[in-house]
Order: structure tokens, then C-alpha cells, then sequence
């Protein structure tokens, strides 16, 4: 965690020292969809019974939007995106309990252009996950949920590889550890 703190930081304070750059990829009103595919995290992980027959944990999915509100913030080639993710993430064991996770939440990110066609940045998530469990025993069934605030750092990068078609790759602490997918920037 310490690590990952320290890497967000050094990448906030390497992005506002001027260094040459090409054209900036992310502008002021500019919009981008990540449609993306995330491992790890801090949903529930399973990994006691990972070794066991019979666990299942699907990779979560997260569709995040992200508008570009401040342009230009240092220089032309940093800027300020704010949006909103939706993520989903479901485990089960066996027939005896599945556990199923929705994340609502707000993003915000600060941008810098090191290299034509990549978009680096670094941000905050906060956000509410809505989790249930359902438990199956002989002749009855159990819903419980575990729903609450939650909250992740992230960094990140999109290369536009084909206009306005991206690849994008995160690490990060909270809903999950790395995601990666695509872009469509509008």
C-alpha cells in the first residue's frame, strides 16, 4: 500500500515538472468510455478457498466515463477529468453461496501527455458498493449484504492506437488491483 502511495505521488509530481511533450491527448471537453476487465481488490477474495473444488470468481467488470473539465491546467499538456464508474463482480462456492457486488461511483484524475498518442494520469475513486449473499442450506436460504462506502487510488495510461480507439492499463488499491480494456474517446 505504502508503495503504491508513493508511486501515485511520484507520478503527480513528475507530471507538473515541464518536460517536452507532443500533442496533448486529453483536452478540455473531451469525453472517454473505458470498458474494462479488473483483478483483484478489496471485494471479498477468496483466496482460503481458492484450493478448493468448486469456487468460482468472475473477473470485475467496470464501464467508467470520464469528461475533461479543466484543460491546460499547467501547461497544455496537463489537464483535470472528473466521471462516474459502474463495476460488477460476482463469486460463488459450490451450490452453498454466491456473493454479488455493484460499485456506483465518482471519479477524478489528473492527465499529462509525456509521449504522442498516450494519456497518463492519476486519480481517486469513491463510490458505494452494493453487496449481497445468498446462502443455500437444507431447506432454507439466507440473504445478507455488506453494503458501504468505499474508496481507491489509481494510475493509469491509454494509448490511442487507432483515433480515437484507446488500449488502457490501471494498477491501483481498491475495487480492484489492475484493470485494463479499451477506450472511445468522443
Amino acid at each position: 500500500m505504502k508503495k503504491l502511495i508513493s508511486l501515485t505521488l511520484a507520478l503527480c509530481l513528475v507530471a507538473i515538472l515541464p518536460a517536452k511533450a507532443q500533442d496533448p491527448v486529453f483536452e478540455q471537453n473531451d469525453n472517454v468510455i473505458n470498458l474494462g476487465v479488473g483483478f483483484g481488490g478489496t471485494l471479498y477474495s477468496g483466496r482460503s478457498l481458492a484450493v478448493w473444488s468448486g469456487y468460482n470468481r468472475l473477473p470485475t467488470l467496470e464501464l467508467a466515463y470520464e469528461r475533461c473539465i479543466i484543460g491546460e491546467l499547467f501547461n497544455e499538456h496537463s489537464a483535470i477529468g472528473v466521471g462516474g464508474i459502474i463495476a460488477y463482480n460476482y463469486s460463488s462456492y459450490r451450490s452453498s453461496w454466491t456473493s454479488t457486488d455493484v460499485l456506483v461511483g465518482a471519479r477524478g484524475a489528473f492527465h499529462y501527455t509525456f509521449v504522442d498518442k498516450l494519456d497518463t494520469y492519476a486519480g481517486f475513486m469513491a463510490g458505494y458498493n452494493i453487496n449481497t449473499w445468498k446462502w443455500k442450506e437444507p431447506g432454507a436460504t439466507t440473504h445478507i449484504g455488506s453494503s458501504g462506502f468505499t474508496y481507491g487510488l489509481f494510475a493509469g495510461a491509454r494509448y490511442y492506437f487507432a483515433g480515437p480507439l484507446a488500449a488502457f492499463a490501471e494498477l491501483g488499491y481498491g475495487y480492484t488491483f489492475f484493470n485494463a480494456g479499451i477506450s472511445l474517446k468522443f
